[in-house]
């Protein structure tokens, strides 16, 4: 059987930690929305996201590494 490639877009997106939790960016954080989002939306949109038990079996597909 022939070698399954690496979804690009997918590996740019996510990556593993050492527990094997997959780790993902947050929404809303790409321009600084000072007059739109709460002090606490942004300082939270600073910190990683993990993807979702359900979620995860699809990245983890796309990522044949992982």
């Amino acid at each position: 059987m022939s070698k399954l490639k690496t979804r690009r877009a997918a590996a740019k997106r996510f990556s593993f930690t050492g527990t094997g939790k997959i780790k993902r960016r947050r929404a809303y954080h790409r321009h600084n929305f000072t007059d739109c989002q709460s002090k606490t939306a942004k300082v939270r949109g600073r910190q990683p996201a993990y993807v979702k038990p359900g979620d995860a079996e699809l990245v983890k597909k796309m990522l044949p590494y992982g």
